[in-house]
């Protein structure tokens, strides 16, 4: 039996089967490794399964031997094979890093229940992202969902079971706004293959419960991408929830949702229903400028750094939503080009943030004074994410900026490509607070250079480097988004 052929299955069914065995072995130490061996295992399988794309156009597999649509199918186009790469790029840096973050910031009864749970929630996340089927997106959307709940209310912080109740909540609200949608579609087309629907749905398009089921899909998932306003869950998430939590959300979990919005959007709906019919792309322009607007202004004024970032993120989905709205090829290249480099970006703000609370159980802006110093490395690879997200040349914040104006200005919105310069100096502004504050500020009395854990400072600096490298690399990350959008859209658009 060739292993590669399951490959599509397997990077689903092994996190699952890795979180059950956790928990049968009841194990601290051998959890963490079991985890990091999974991650290990989706990240080769991933850059696997790209490589398979470059010889055939899209990878489908059946399960239980049923053919879609009457069964279930699993299907990696340029898309999914994107949206792989990146989770499991995140879980493995995570992974790494979680030895001694889990060790600090989790009671010792829950480091069993967090492994699982993130295993969970890996697997969950990689499944929205290859299923070929509507319901299945939903059915996954809920195991990821119901794990990062729990996730986050493991913090030791009181508040992080706040924000996990109220995620909870605007949570089960999107998922049930995005099952009335699926139910919608699969009343006036008796299918749930999205492939299936997609011929289907033509048929059907003007009729009323066709367009409540595209409004019910996309406020469901606005509220799971955080697109402003209904962002509100998103702050208190990241700020409170341990280290770890916060970094693979703040790299994965939004990205996912815009994954979601995008395959509805284009390969369900299709663009011209989608962007011209309902007008979709208008509203996206709209929430994307207010976002990258509002986003970037609430993060200046913030004193607790992973609110900052919060806000931040709130800013760069903005970015993304306005890049979609632009319903052109560039525009859909550059949005999923950000989607890769936020990953990098937000990976790298939020693993330092998480070593500074390491050593000093805060991450307000207050305590980070002369940090520079005390903790150069950190702080370093802080600096290199925070240029990466003002967008510098050499950084890949800067190519996916780059691509964006382009779009914009091939759209004559010459405006809005202003609009992007003014957020990238709002950016600067936000980050320049923590940079002036960590290396113009005199060290504390008292205090002395700190050491991190090294699994940690390895996760992190791999990760830094990675915004330096696709700064100038973009064979995969511009390849895999190109990829994409032609079999999103088709070439000539």
């Amino acid at each position: 039996m060739n292993i590669m052929m399951h490959l599509p299955v397997l990077i689903v069914v092994v996190p699952l089967l890795a979180g059950a065995l956790i928990v049968l072995i009841n194990h601290r130490k051998g959890a963490w490794l079991i985890t990091l061996l999974t991650s290990i295992f989706l990240l080769f399988a991933s850059v696997q399964l790209i490589q398979m794309l470059e010889t055939v156009n899209v990878i489908s597999y059946t399960l239980g031997g049923w053919n879609a649509p009457l069964g279930i199918e699993l299907r990696i186009d340029g898309l999914s094979a994107l949206m792989v790469l990146i989770l499991s790029g995140s879980a493995f840096l995570v992974s790494i890093y979680a030895l001694k973050s889990v060790e600090k910031e989790i009671a010792e009864r829950n480091h069993v229940p967090f492994y699982t749970a993130l295993l969970l929630v890996i697997a969950g996340l990689i499944g929205i992202s290859i299923t070929a089927d509507a319901f299945n997106i939903f059915v996954f959307l809920e195991i990821s969902s119901l794990s990062t709940y729990a996730l986050i209310s493991m913090g030791r912080d009181r508040r992080a079971l706040h924000a996990s109740y109220h995620y909870l909540i605007m949570g089960t609200i999107g998922a049930t706004f995005i099952l009335i949608g699926i139910g919608f579609m699969y009343v006036m087309t008796g299918t749930l293959n999205i492939a299936d629907l997609a011929d289907r749905l033509p048929a059907v398009a003007d009729t009323n419960a066709i367009r409540a089921a595209f409004a019910f899909i996309t406020i469901g998932v606005g509220i799971k991408a955080a697109m402003l306003p209904l962002h509100q869950w998103l702050p208190n998430a990241y700020a409170y929830s341990p280290s770890v939590v916060s970094t693979f959300l703040a790299a994965t979990a939004t990205k996912v949702a815009i994954y979601v919005l995008i395959r509805f959007v284009l390969s369900l709906y299709g663009i011209e229903f989608s962007l011209v019919e309902m007008p979709f792309d208008n509203i996206l322009m709209i929430l994307g400028t207010i976002g990258v607007l509002a986003g970037s202004v609430y993060a200046i004024y913030q004193s607790n750094v992973k609110r900052m970032l919060a806000y931040s993120s709130v800013a760069q989905i903005g970015y993304i939503l306005l890049a979609i709205g632009l319903a052109s090829k560039p525009g859909f290249t550059a949005a999923l080009l950000h989607m890769f480099n936020h990953a990098l970006i937000k990976g790298t703000l939020f693993m330092a943030l998480g070593i500074i609370f390491y050593r000093f159980a805060s991450t307000e802006l207050s305590g980070m004074s002369g940090m520079g110093k005390t903790m150069p490395l950190t702080m370093a690879a802080f600096t290199i994410g925070g240029l990466s997200l003002i967008g510098i040349p050499g950084t890949a914040g800067f190519v996916s900026k780059w691509y964006l104006v382009t779009a914009l200005l091939d759209a004559s919105l010459w405006p809005l490509a202003l609009l992007i310069l003014v957020a990238s100096i709002l950016t600067l502004v936000y980050v320049g607070r923590v940079i002036e504050v960590a290396y113009f500020k005199p060290v504390p009395e008292g205090r002395t250079r700190q050491k991190a854990p090294l699994t940690m400072i390895v996760a992190l600096w791999i990760f830094a480097l990675c915004n330096i490298y696709f700064g100038f690399e973009t064979d995969i990350s511009l390849g895999l988004s190109s990829l994409a959008v032609n079999q999103l859209i088709g070439v000539a658009l």
